[in-house]
């Protein structure tokens, strides 16, 4: 059997890949910070604790070699560095880096998303071709591409596939997106706001669908660069009716024309141009077909986000999105926009 090592496996990506990975015959090492084990999971799989800044413990879990090592939490230079070192040790790598590192050739990226005439004005859908940002310390984007160039600049040594995801969804997220409708219909919300007209498209990537791009990459190994996104990318409206439907709940959506009054008609995915990514590549150079649609992911999320809320306050059980969406829930803003 081959073996394969998966840093960050008790991850949202790292649960699925994983059991992407056994499921396909391989012999998996899942590592992570607390050694933890899927329910998912057979007993084949062996679970381990590291810590990713320990290169040294990493080194041991690598062993005398294998076939494939896959990191879900690579950042910087220094992890790119840290795996490129194992380069003898290790047949090829899949690592997880984002669709933020593009810039819209203007300037504009995900790091001047707030700043005056700051959206990148992305082509439809972005190929793999366009231009990032910088490399660099500054930024998570731009961290991640001193992570992608490091890792690239080695081919010859470790052939590596590095996979771009969107708006990652599915289970054990720290940021669940989704919660902002299924809280809604928990709390009997009958009632929201959209602002650009419900018609925000920021593309998702299935946990599932990225855990079948690292199965198919690992069989195919070479040194490329992928976006790693669903088969469709539906609008902020056409999710907050697919969560409708999947919890049974009837509700109606007022829209704003423009961007959010304040918190009121501001979701996760409220975009004021689409942000939509190429899938051809993938298609072509591993033959690439998600095995889930968004709809369909739905329900293990649902479940999920329904069960890990159970009588608890949403930010206790999820600081990063309350972090970054502090006010998604101001109930009071929106029945007073509502009302007027």
């Amino acid at each position: 059997m081959k073996k394969a090592v998966v840093i960050g496996a008790s991850g949202q990506i790292g649960r699925p890949t994983v059991e992407a990975l056994a499921g396909d015959g391989w012999e998996v090492t899942a590592a992570s910070r607390g050694g933890g084990r899927d329910r998912a999971w057979g007993d084949g799989v062996r679970t381990v604790r590291l810590d990713r800044s320990d290169h040294a413990a990493l080194a041991s879990v690598v062993g005398d070699g294998c076939d494939l090592l896959v990191d879900m939490i690579a950042y910087d230079t220094a992890h790119a560095r840290q795996l490129t070192s194992l380069a003898g040790r290790v047949g090829s790598a899949v690592v997880i880096s984002t669709v933020s590192v593009y810039d819209d050739g203007k300037g504009r990226n995900f790091d001047t998303l707030h700043e005056p005439d700051g959206f990148p004005a992305y082509p439809v859908p972005v190929p793999e071709s366009r231009p990032t940002v910088a490399p660099g310390e500054g930024s998570y984007s731009a961290r991640k591409v001193a992570l992608e160039h490091e890792l690239l600049a080695a081919d010859g040594k470790l052939p590596v596939t590095v996979l771009r995801p969107g708006a990652v969804h599915g289970p054990y997220s720290p940021l669940p997106r989704e919660l902002y409708f299924v809280k809604r219909n928990l709390d009997g919300r009958r009632r929201r706001v959209l602002s650009y007209q419900g018609e925000s498209r920021f593309h998702p990537s299935s946990a599932r669908n990225i855990a079948e791009l690292v199965r198919l990459a690992a069989a195919r190994p070479g040194t490329r660069v992928l976006n790693a996104c669903d088969g469709e990318a539906p609008t902020v409206a056409e999710i907050g009716a697919a969560v409708d439907a999947v919890m049974g709940a009837e509700t109606e959506t007022a829209l704003l024309d423009g961007p959010p009054d304040g918190s009121v008609g501001r979701t996760p995915w409220s975009v004021p141009l689409p942000v939509v990514f190429d899938m051809s590549a993938a298609e072509r150079e591993l033959g690439y077909r998600p095995v889930v649609s968004y709809a369909e992911s739905l329900p293990e999320t649902v479940d999920w986000l329904t069960d890990t809320l159970c009588g608890r306050d949403w930010r206790e059980c999820f600081p990063l999105l309350a972090q970054a969406y502090p006010d998604l829930f101001d109930y009071a803003a929106e029945d007073a926009r509502l009302a007027a």
